[in-house]
């Protein structure tokens, strides 16, 4: 297929503008307007961010969650923009926009169908959805028939931005041997196990080097991203579990590192920073400027690298458990996470429940091969439901 991104200027359709990676991207624009422009944008609550960015990037249509806001919006702009809302809005945005690349931050399994849908377009998408791929990795792979995902599809994450300049610097992925994964650890890292029943909330969302939202924050917390992140990588570079591994590095300055078959290793290396792993899935091939601090080792003195604790941090061990098993396992491990962070933040269930919960689901699903983007859907609204209803009552 021809790429739809040889255009000077390429219209972006940005799912989330409103969240931290919306804003960065909307940084990016503003950088270089001669080669961006938006074409659309969705938020879900803050309507008062939406209203501004609307007036600085004139989009032409616009997806928000509840009707009060979408009348509001509405009100002040008439019929400059198109306005969706409702449970299929987000398709519709995604599927009747005229855009060059999606740029999909939403968070949670509600980031899925808007990513098939743009793939099936022939659109490029920018990806910080991780779950995309974790749910549906094996159904994003066959709407694409097989074709490598990337250039299709590029990643946001700063591991997998990292991974694929890795690669590309090396040689690419024939001349790979691994990857290895760099997470931060997060804030529990260095406090004992008996002592996790007792993390709070509050705690867990004091993330040590990066700020995020909060359901990724938990994440990070419990290692259940990192899992995540194996199954992304796993999809996006098409390598097997067993050359793929997790290495802690908590001052989070080397990005991840892939090793060649020649003994090299080849690592990259930046500030703790989304601003460059958003802009180069924006601008790949190329690599535009970034103003602002840089890089100084002398300054960050040492760089620490740890094995995981698989035994302190089980959600990362059942992420991969679950994603060699394949099928519909990995939806269930999402759908119940969500919940389950739900409940924590909300203070119904304990920081070692979440893991508990998980692997309930895990062990009592039978995980189906086949599946189509309905299949997926629907295991992940069983999931919802049965865990909100054990835990909510």
């Amino acid at each position: 297929m021809t790429d739809v991104c040889n255009d000077n200027n390429k219209k972006l359709l940005i799912l989330g503008s409103t969240g931290s990676i919306g804003r960065s991207t909307c940084d990016c624009v503003r950088r270089f307007r001669e080669r961006f422009s938006v074409a659309g944008m969705t938020a879900g609550t803050n309507v008062n961010l939406l209203i501004e960015q609307i007036r600085e990037f004139s989009p032409s249509s616009i997806y928000i969650t509840d009707k009060e806001n979408a009348d509001k919006v509405k009100g002040l702009f008439g019929d400059k923009i198109k306005i969706y809302r409702g449970n299929d809005g987000l398709e519709r945005i995604v599927n009747e926009t005229d855009y060059d690349i999606l740029l999909n931050a939403l968070v949670g399994a509600a980031g899925f169908k808007p990513t098939v849908a743009a793939l099936k377009r022939g659109k490029r998408v920018a990806l910080a959805n991780k779950e995309s791929l974790v749910i549906g990795g094996d159904c994003i792979r066959a709407v694409l028939r097989g074709d490598p995902l990337i250039p299709r599809l590029l990643p946001v994450d700063s591991e997998h931005s990292a991974i694929l300049q890795c690669l590309q610097a090396g040689g690419g992925a024939d001349a790979a041997e691994s990857i290895i994964v760099t997470a931060s650890g997060g804030p529990f890292r260095n406090l004992p196990k008996e002592s996790f029943a007792a993390i709070t909330p509050e705690q867990a969302l004091r993330h040590p080097t990066w700020s995020m939202g909060k359901k990724i924050t938990i994440d990070s917390a419990t290692l259940m991203n990192k899992g995540f992140e194996v199954i992304e990588a796993r999809h996006l570079f098409d390598f097997p579990y067993e050359r793929i591994r997790v290495c802690v590095h908590p001052q989070s300055i080397v990005h991840s590192i892939v090793e060649f078959r020649d003994g090299a290793a080849i690592a990259q290396l930046g500030l703790p920073d989304m601003e460059l792993p958003i802009q180069y899935a924006l601008s790949w091939p190329e690599r535009f400027p970034i103003p602002g601090k840089r890089l100084s080792l002398p300054d960050i003195g040492s760089l620490d690298f740890f094995e995981p604790d698989m035994d302190k941090f089980p959600c990362l061990k059942l992420c991969i458990e679950a994603g060699k098993i394949g099928g519909t396992a990995p939806a269930v491990i999402n759908a119940a996470n969500e919940v389950a962070v739900e409940l924590f933040l909300n203070k119904k269930i304990g920081f070692t429940d979440i893991a508990k919960i998980v692997e309930e689901e895990l062990n009592q699903h039978n995980p189906v091969k086949a599946i189509s983007v309905n299949d997926i859907m629907e295991i992940d609204k069983d999931v919802r439901d049965r865990v909100s209803k054990n835990y909510n009552n």
